[in-house]
């Protein structure tokens, strides 16, 4: 199926039906290549069956999920993975999923939402405490962005100041707390030295790793006003 021998699938599928004909490891094969072909509709019909047989079947949930996504129907993606999750809280990469679909629709509040249910189940994975950082980043306000600055510390402590995006994110909220502030935030005194130190980072980085680059970042911090 992945690489499109559909005729080649069906013969399997056959064989197994024949070999194995009450399995519902075989019968989510067969709506899988109901999928592949594009029958939407029996695919929906053949998930929703086996769902009735075993409400708690993970892989047929995450099919289904799959199926509308593929049909470009993000709101009924979103539907099926909070109906999941209202099941299988546990499921990090459901959460994930969740999250990015959320981000590609601009549903930036309901996407930090997602991160911080990983990062209480995962708090030492700092992908997600990245993300997390990048949405408050984006959803803007001093608020938003002091915490973000705090979450790209995070990452950077979490993955022993390597992440060259957190370093970056660092610049960015720093800058943009103080053109918002204007000076007046008395609660941020430590983004000056933290700032300074993200920057230096980057420097080291790039003159260690493309140093053919190091003029553009020069640009750029002139440009956010930041001085390494």
């Amino acid at each position: 199926m992945d690489c499109q021998s559909l005729d080649v699938a069906k013969d399997c599928v056959n064989v197994l039906q024949k070999k194995f004909p009450e399995s519902k490891r075989v019968g989510r094969l067969e709506a899988m290549l109901l999928e592949a072909k594009g029958s939407w509709g029996e695919a929906e019909k053949a998930y929703s069956s086996l769902l009735e047989d075993n409400p708690f079947d993970q892989v047929v949930h995450k099919r289904r999920v799959a199926l509308v996504k593929a049909q470009g129907n993000l709101s009924g993606a979103i539907d099926f993975l909070n109906k999941y999750l209202e099941t299988f809280m546990a499921d990090h990469d459901a959460w994930r999923e969740l999250a990015e679909i959320y981000i590609s629709l601009q549903m930036y509040k309901q996407a930090a939402f997602c991160y911080e249910e990983l990062m209480l189940s995962q708090p030492t994975v700092p992908l997600y405490h990245l993300a997390y950082a990048d949405v408050l980043y984006t959803l803007g306000g001093i608020e938003n962005l002091l915490t973000a600055k705090k979450y790209y510390s995070i990452t950077i402590d979490l993955t022993g100041g390597k992440n060259t995006r957190a370093l970056f994110g660092i610049c960015l909220c720093t800058s943009a707390i103080a053109q918002l502030s204007k000076g007046r935030n008395k609660e941020d005194k430590d983004s000056p030295d933290l700032q300074s130190l993200a920057s230096a980072a980057l420097e080291k980085e790039y003159k260690q790793r493309a140093s053919d680059k190091l003029s553009a970042l020069t640009l750029a911090f002139k440009t956010l006003k930041v001085s390494s």
